[in-house]
């Protein structure tokens, strides 16, 4: 009997610690519609505050539940997905009609908590951010198996935060607030300017003589077998190409082939390779990489 009860108290006291709270997702754009998906798929009780006529509708078709005023007062998270410079507006509009005791989160990656504003940060209630490290160009992309990068004025908050990754399959780290614009930096030029790459890289292929359509087709398998080694390898033993090799020739004869905008691009990208590499390479061949790439 006494094991009986203890194994019951212990399962009270389990399903308390994970009892989840009442989420409120301010704005069902990507990112909000992307939380929202994966929050309700594991059951949590969420409710949308659209902040557009389409926005509504588009929810409303989705089957997620509205907002209205009982549920800004019985939130006790409030996530705001909107533009980074629409933080602190948003935060304005809905702190009245929060409950003292929701916590307010922001999405943001470059912004510290301070971008919520004076009025937010008078009102002592807890703030924290959760930002997505994952490329979502529609509400429909998976967040499970990536990272979110957390900061919270509280341990408890910060829990709370943890937990919603947990939800929503991701991993997390915690960012310093000093350095939150090189952190976002840094996953901008790993997603977003990735993508503008490709497109330099396709560019190439067009000024080859190649149609666009093809050249993608080609170029995604070879990106992705680049990103596989580095997996698998690491930078240094994952770098492939010319400058790897020491190929002085044809990394001239790149660079005379290719546009100004695109040698320019080359050039900057060559000389990282080269930092990464230049201890393998002879003295004569790396002062050669550095002449003509400089």
């Amino acid at each position: 009997m006494r094991r009986r009860a203890a194994r019951a108290k212990a399962t009270t006291k389990q399903r308390r610690a994970q009892k989840t709270p009442r989420v409120l997702i301010v704005g069902f754009g990507r990112v909000g519609g992307a939380l929202a998906r994966g929050l309700v798929k594991a059951k949590w009780d969420v409710a949308l505050l659209p902040r557009s006529q389409d926005s509504v509708r588009r929810a409303a078709l989705s089957g997620f539940r509205l907002a209205d005023h009982d549920d800004l007062r019985a939130a006790q998270l409030c996530i705001l997905s909107v533009p980074d410079a629409q933080v602190q507006n948003a935060a304005e509009l809905v702190l009245e009609d929060l409950g003292p005791s929701a916590a307010l989160v922001h999405c943001s990656g470059a912004h510290t908590l301070a971008a919520f504003g004076q009025a937010a940060i008078d009102s002592r209630r807890l703030l924290g951010s959760l930002h997505p490290l994952a490329a979502i160009s529609d509400p429909t992309d998976p967040l499970e198996g990536h990272t979110a990068a957390l900061a919270a004025t509280s341990p408890v908050l910060l829990a709370t935060l943890e937990l919603v990754a947990k939800a929503l399959g991701m991993n997390t780290m915690e960012v310093p607030e000093t350095g939150r614009a090189a952190y976002h930096a840094g996953a901008v030029l790993s997603a977003g300017l990735l993508v503008s790459l490709a497109d330099g890289a396709v560019a190439a292929l067009e000024h080859a003589g190649l149609e666009r359509e093809q050249a993608l087709e080609a170029l995604l398998p070879l990106m992705s077998s680049a990103l596989r080694g580095l997996s698998t390898r690491g930078f240094a033993r994952g770098l492939t190409g010319p400058v790897v090799r020491g190929d002085v020739g044809v990394v001239q004869a790149h660079l005379d082939a290719l546009p100004p905008e695109l040698g320019s691009v080359y050039r900057l990208l060559s000389r990282r390779t080269l930092a990464l590499v230049g201890e393998r390479l002879p003295e004569e061949t790396k002062h050669a990489l550095k002449r003509i790439l400089a």
